[in-house]
């Protein structure tokens, strides 16, 4: 298989890649560095390959409030890739089945999270660009679907974690394990945003990435991916100080900051309906998948 990745050094994408090339696909990449889509001529250097697949997972995005403090940027900017893509898959690459990310945030608040609803009513304002330029995506998909017969995926994952991660990555999973790790060795202070009642889910990103290969015989399907279970913000902080050893009774809470939607929960009934092996689609305990992301950071920090 010949596969083409775009934001292949992201989180997603250094997983993804890894996973491809041990299935010893031949795998090609675009990256800020190599074949960016800020132009689509830069793709021009695969003419000569004929893809099987493309993984689009390249976004201007960033965690906590810049979604909020950066809405033009992310207009912008994601428009571009993300038209770029869209017309060198359908203009030089219309044998490959294209595969895109979306985001749960492009759930509009207090939804029923299932795929049905992905594009009905308005996203929470906070995130509203981004989620809309998102949203936009799955619009180009099903109009090229329409008018040239191409074949797509469309998955729509809660919030991806594991180790590997950048280390100022600041995902708010990722953030506890830095913050947890200052506070316990360097005596800075933990601090929650908020009064951590928000809930949030995870899903770990093998089973994630796992399941999208698992996935991919189908055709322009949106997929949910993720666990079907939340937890408080408070509950992941506990979590990630049990990793550490350190005494949850010293977390604090800043009321000011900003905590964007009360819960997200996506909707799996679908994946697990299409998945082959669906009682083992999630392998990864959150406790255990954790403690992996905590164990990679102590290290990290290490070196």
């Amino acid at each position: 298989m010949k596969v083409l990745v775009t934001g292949a050094t992201g989180f997603l994408g250094t997983h993804l890649v890894r996973k491809l090339k041990e299935l010893e696909w031949d795998v090609y990449i675009s990256n800020t560095k190599h074949a960016s889509l800020n132009r689509i001529e830069n793709l021009w250097c695969y003419n000569d390959i004929k893809f099987d697949y493309i993984f689009h997972l390249a976004a201007v995005t960033k965690a906590g409030d810049y979604c909020l403090k950066n809405p033009a940027t992310q207009w912008l900017e994601n428009q571009i890739i993300n038209t770029n893509i869209l017309r060198y898959w359908q203009g030089w690459q219309p044998q490959a089945k294209i595969i895109c990310m979306g985001t749960s945030c492009s759930y509009t608040p207090g939804i029923h999270m299932k795929e049905e609803n992905y594009l009905l009513g308005e996203p929470e304002e906070s995130l509203y660009t981004y989620a809309m330029t998102k949203r936009m995506v799955l619009n180009g998909l099903t109009a090229i679907e329409k008018q040239h017969n191409l074949k797509w995926l469309y998955f729509i994952p809660s919030t991806l974690y594991g180790p590997d991660f950048e280390l100022d990555d600041n995902h708010f999973i990722f953030d506890f394990i830095r913050n947890c790790y200052k506070a316990k060795y360097e005596n800075e202070k933990f601090v929650v945003w908020g009064d951590g009642e928000q809930k949030r889910e995870l899903i770990y990103i093998d089973d994630a990435i796992d399941a999208m290969i698992n996935l991919l015989e189908y055709e322009n399907e949106i997929f949910n991916l993720g666990t079907g279970e939340d937890f408080t913000i408070n509950t992941f902080a506990k979590i990630v100080s049990k990793c550490y050893n350190y005494d949850e009774s010293l977390i604090e809470h800043d009321l000011d900051k900003y905590i964007g939607v009360k819960e997200k929960k996506i909707d799996t009934k679908k994946v697990l309906n299409h998945l082959k092996d669906s009682e083992d689609f999630i392998k990864t305990d959150l406790t255990n998948g954790i403690q992996r992301c905590v164990d990679y950071y102590i290290e990290a920090v290490k070196k």
